[in-house]
């Protein structure tokens, strides 16, 4: 019991996803308690009452929550195949840009949440930006952030990979141009293909219908 893990998330969202890669990468037995984000556990409340949000890990019966402090608190608890690099300044690197990811990530739903042409437009351009940024500053010529092996950095970044191209069948909008951006959309492949990602990520096909639908329920919300 005490080194039981447990980790409450819900399938479709990236930020789930993110802990599952990462326990996968580490070879870490767990149980998966898939959650309702509209009618909450008990126990999810119990375990995150600030946010009452998912993802939480729990590792015998201690709960660790927000994505990114769960990927910090397992590289240094199951520190085998460690998720960032051991330079202090590749580390520091991974860091910042990790940072940058969290601090866009609205940005980046931006065109999801748009009403309207000049709000969608206003937000294409913002994503835009965005990714310009990581095209020419973030993402080199090699295969994954730190190599050719997949790090706490790509992991950050899974959303792109998966989620933006929802987004992009969603709202009808193109934003992860390969012609605009070959390397970001190349990682995002070799992302894709990765054996751990491959087989832990969300049906493409069964995610569009529901994104519609959350999509219009947060528009009518906003319209009131």
């Amino acid at each position: 019991m005490a080194d039981e893990v447990k980790l409450h998330g819900n399938w479709l969202s990236p930020f789930s996803c993110r802990v599952i890669w990462a326990l996968k990468l580490k070879g870490i037995p767990y149980e998966y308690v898939e959650e309702n984000v509209a009618d909450k556990s008990a126990l999810l409340l119990h375990y995150n009452p600030v946010y009452k949000k998912i993802p939480v890990l729990v590792h015998g019966r201690k709960p660790i929550c927000e994505s990114m402090i769960i990927l910090d608190y397992i590289d240094e608890t199951w520190p085998e195949n460690p998720l960032l690099p051991l330079d202090p300044f590749e580390r520091a690197t991974a860091r910042f840009w990790i940072k940058f990811i969290e601090d866009k990530s609205p940005v980046l739903w931006g065109v999801f949440l748009a009403d309207g042409e000049d709000d969608r437009e206003k937000a294409r351009k913002a994503t835009l930006e965005v990714l310009q940024t990581l095209e020419e500053k973030a993402f080199g010529d090699e295969k994954f952030f730190g190599g050719d092996e997949i790090n706490m950095v790509d992991l950050a970044y899974g959303m792109l990979a998966r989620w933006m191209p929802v987004i992009e069948e969603v709202v009808g909008v193109k934003l992860l141009d390969p012609d605009m951006f070959p390397r970001l959309h190349a990682w995002a492949e070799n992302f894709r293909q990765a054996a751990v990602i491959r087989d832990n990520l969300p049906d493409h096909d069964q995610m569009v219908p529901l994104f519609k639908i959350r999509r219009e329920q947060l528009l009518q919300i906003a319209r009131k």
